[in-house]
């Protein structure tokens, strides 16, 4: 039987409409090295090109055995609320990963190793489910949603397993940029962002403070005696300090707020939208942590932990200019050393 020439005519112009909107994906996904550009490109060129009116990624940590959602469309709050989950054996989500195909349910209600509660109460009824792979890693999961269901183009399927190959190289690009560009801002021995980057963040907040009216706090921290610890203990057991205060630092301090190593044993922590007595009680909470907890850091090493001399200085009731501001909690720092350090120094207002 010879095939109809108007009807190869139509599915080659299908098939060249289709690499088309490939390129353009392709094109979209490689064009940017920023990480949640990239995944909202990815998302929604994908949805785009297989006709879906929702979609999601996640992307995979294997040493966790976990998903991340990263980005999502047509999603409801309560269905994406749920931002991390576990890989569970014999379930959807570890047939992707180990199987590394694309795998499609026409039907939720008709599939039996299909379930995701969640998925089924938002009213997901067919999906396309594509593990994004770089050699032999899976990077994440793309999955494009549909609320009825539906039988999906074998073709655009063969087409999706090439985009699948351009997005996890694109992630995979991507996260390495922002390793790097996490590297570049960051302490090594304290995990603590470094020097250079503070100038930076601090001439930020502060603009911000100004531009809105809002309060900035900083503390500045100093480990004491620490040349004549690490005369007498080691350099080695010095940096397991400085390694301490990073933990220590993460530990005392909110989300919103930015601890950096300032230099050597000294380090500095902005406190955004903070008022004097707020940031006092941070600094307090600090200095305590380091006195009761340094000691089990040590152990074995010295016959006593190590303490801290802060200063604390608030913007604009400690100084207004970045210059000002630094003077100011530097010789609070080293007047609390004076006056026999494991203190906090700070400027007392007029009655």
């Amino acid at each position: 039987m010879e095939r109809c020439p108007e009807c190869a005519k139509e599915t080659l112009e299908a098939e060249v409409v289709a690499l088309k909107d490939l390129i353009e994906v392709a094109r979209a996904v490689v064009s940017t090295l920023d990480l949640d550009t990239v995944l909202q490109a990815i998302l929604s060129s994908a949805m785009r090109f297989a006709g879906t009116p929702a979609g999601s990624i996640a992307l995979y940590d294997n040493l966790r055995n976990e998903l991340t959602l990263h980005a999502h469309e047509g999603l409801t709050a309560e269905f994406v609320k749920n931002e991390r989950w576990e890989v569970k054996p014999a379930g959807l989500n570890e047939h992707a990963i180990t199987g590394g195909e694309i795998l499609f349910i026409d039907d939720t209600a008709k599939t039996g190793f299909f379930r995701n509660p969640i998925a089924l109460a938002e009213g997901i009824r067919s999906l396309i489910c594509i593990p994004l792979k770089i050699q032999q890693r899976t990077v994440g999961i793309l999955y494009l949603d549909d609320f009825v269901p539906r039988h999906f183009d074998p073709n655009k399927l063969k087409l999706l397993s090439v985009l699948a190959s351009f997005a996890a190289m694109a992630i995979d690009n991507a996260q390495l940029h922002m390793k790097t560009q996490i590297m570049a801002i960051t302490d090594a021995l304290t995990g603590l962002y470094n020097h250079r980057y503070f100038q930076q963040a601090f001439n930020r907040e502060l603009n911000r403070a100004k531009r809105y009216g809002k309060l900035l706090s900083l503390i500045m921290l100093d480990v004491d005696d620490f040349k004549k610890f690490n005369d007498t203990y080691g350099h080695p057991n010095g940096d397991r300090v400085l390694a301490a205060m990073g933990d220590f630092l993460g530990e005392a301090l909110r989300g919103a707020d930015l601890a950096f190593r300032y230099g050597g044993e000294e380090f500095i922590v902005l406190l955004p939208e903070t008022d004097f007595a707020m940031a006092l009680q941070v600094a307090e909470r600090l200095r305590r942590l380091v006195e009761e907890r340094s000691g089990s850091v040590l152990d074995n090493v010295a016959t006593h932990g190590v303490t801290v001399s802060v200063g604390v200085a608030t913007y604009p009731r400690d100084g207004e200019t970045r210059g000002d501001l630094l003077k100011q909690v530097d010789d609070l720092l080293y007047r609390a050393k004076e006056f026999g350090k494991n203190r906090i120094y700070y400027r007392e207002e007029p009655a």
